[in-house]
């Protein structure tokens, strides 16, 4: 008789009778089930928010290594990204006057205006107001001429080697008190240069330390 058999043979209400061997099977049945009862609540339920935390900590790991795997793939794309933001900021940088050319630049800004048939009303610089590394100075004009005067004043200023934007342009008519037309027009635009101004901090402190290195 097989062992399946054998159970099928065995009576529930008599437990006593049974074989030996299938009480031993039934035995270490319920200690297996009862031990791996006691593990998953006493060893796993307690481990397993450990768990959860180690694969969402694997996760995170995984997408930083995956995005640090692209950055060093675009490694030489960024340098050389990089190097034309330089090169562009440094000649901006070279665009903007330094404070003793700032002088020289007021001068080539009225002449302009002059070479192009305009008659000035009004030049006034107002006082520089820093921008953090730079120093914006806006200088008001009133000019008085025609559209193809201001058109080649407009010019004019862009070709300047130095960085020049007008803002608050506005254009009136002005009345001729003779023929009583509106021959002429009146500009009045805001005129800003910028300065770089980080070179002072610099030449400040290299003059703080000239009279240390002397003593």
């Amino acid at each position: 008789m097989t062992f399946i058999e054998q159970l099928k043979t065995l009576d529930p209400r008599d437990v006593g009778r049974w074989p030996l061997a299938v009480r031993g099977f039934f035995v270490l049945l319920i200690f297996l089930v009862c031990t791996a009862l006691a593990w998953y609540l006493f060893v796993w339920d307690d481990d397993r928010p450990i768990l959860q935390k180690a694969e969402a900590d694997e996760l995170d790991l995984r997408a930083q290594f995956a995005n640090k795997q692209q950055r060093a793939a675009n490694l030489d794309a960024y340098k050389a990204q990089l190097g034309e933001m330089e090169r562009s900021f440094g000649a901006m940088l070279r665009q903007l006057p330094g404070k003793t050319e700032v002088p020289n630049l007021l001068v080539d800004i009225s002449q302009t205006g002059l070479a192009a048939g305009l008659q000035e009303k009004l030049f006034q610089p107002a006082g520089e107001q820093s921008k953090g590394f730079y120093a914006e100075l806006p200088i008001k004009i009133r000019l008085v001429g025609n559209y193809h005067e201001f058109g080649a004043f407009v010019s004019g200023i862009a070709a300047l080697p130095r960085i020049v934007t007008l803002h608050d342009i506005s254009i009136t008519p002005v009345a001729d008190a003779k023929t009583g037309g509106y021959d002429n027009l009146t500009m009045d635009v805001t005129a800003k240069t910028y300065r770089y101004i980080e070179d002072e901090g610099g030449g400040r402190a290299g003059a703080k330390k000239k009279p240390g290195g002397a003593t």
